[in-house]
């Protein structure tokens, strides 16, 4: 009997094991420390993490070109200099889709 229990017990915490890494599978548990310019330069997107459930830190997540993730200080510089460098770049870009989208007057031919 108690091997059985022993076994339950084995299987419940190799369940809760993965449970809780799932949890962590979208959250920072640290930060790196500088990226290099040339990889900076691929950086496309960032999301922001906040402190919450099993995200312990909060976070600038960066998204490079291929997917890949970076996790960032917030309180960085550099970090902040690159957000604001992506913000512009965003602005930029969706007021050239505006222009592209509005209809250009047709000319009479005559």
């Amino acid at each position: 009997m108690s091997s059985n229990t022993f076994i339950i017990l084995l299987i419940l915490s190799g369940i809760c094991l993965v449970l809780t890494q799932v949890s962590y599978d979208n959250c920072c548990l640290k930060y790196v420390k500088r990226l290099k310019p040339s990889t900076l330069r691929h950086a496309v997107s960032y999301r922001l993490q906040e402190i919450d459930g099993g995200c312990n830190i909060p976070a600038v997540i960066l998204i490079m070109k291929r997917g890949r993730k970076f996790c960032t200080n917030p309180n960085e510089k550099w970090v902040n200099e690159l957000m604001k460098k992506m913000d512009r770049k965003a602005i930029r870009n969706e007021k050239k889709e505006a222009r592209k989208s509005v209809p250009q007057p047709q000319q009479k031919k005559g």
